[in-house]
């Protein structure tokens, strides 16, 4: 009977001590889809991402441009001052041209994606180190992604904290 008192004992040792470590669980959330563009540092990446797509936007242009002068040139009277072998250089030349323009799409979105990654990567981490931080500070266990979250209450939410920490209104 002792026997049984003592086990039961400390099986109800166990559950009370697993209960009070369960109590000083806090779990938090937060959208970095409304942290990241709210920071200023996003505002200036944003702007230079623009510029370099319209400056990716205007190469194409131009070698379009370029692209279309040429295919007038060899599709013109003035072909007729041009040697057999030089014509065919000529219409090799605007072939390639063609061919440049037709895989520029794809490069310059390659481009533009690497640009993007350059510039965005190191203020997300900024953003998840200001989370951390003060997930650590207010003594939170967990801090969940609010977009994979189906309902939330609004006490649990880290945005403000984090804003007022990055100093941003």
């Amino acid at each position: 009977m002792k026997k049984i008192l003592t086990i039961v004992a400390v099986v109800m040792g166990l559950v009370m001590a697993g209960n009070s470590a369960m109590a000083q669980v806090k779990i938090a959330y937060i959208s970095l889809q409304e942290l990241i563009p709210a920071m200023p540092e996003y505002k200036k990446a944003d702007t230079a991402l623009n510029d370099y797509q319209n400056a990716l936007a205007q190469n194409f242009e131009d070698m379009k441009k370029e692209y279309v002068e040429k295919d007038s040139l060899l599709n013109s009277k003035d072909t007729l001052k041009y040697t057999k072998a030089q014509l065919e250089l000529k219409k090799r030349e605007i072939s390639d041209m063609l061919i440049k323009l037709q895989g520029w799409q794809q490069q310059a979105q390659q481009m533009y994606q690497q640009k993007q990654q350059d510039l965005i990567t190191p203020i997300q981490k900024k953003a998840v180190e200001a989370v951390k931080a003060v997930a650590k500070e207010n003594g939170f266990t967990y801090v969940l992604n609010k977009e994979i979250l189906l309902d939330s209450p609004p006490a649990d939410d880290l945005l403000p904290l984090v804003k007022k920490k990055l100093g941003i209104k």
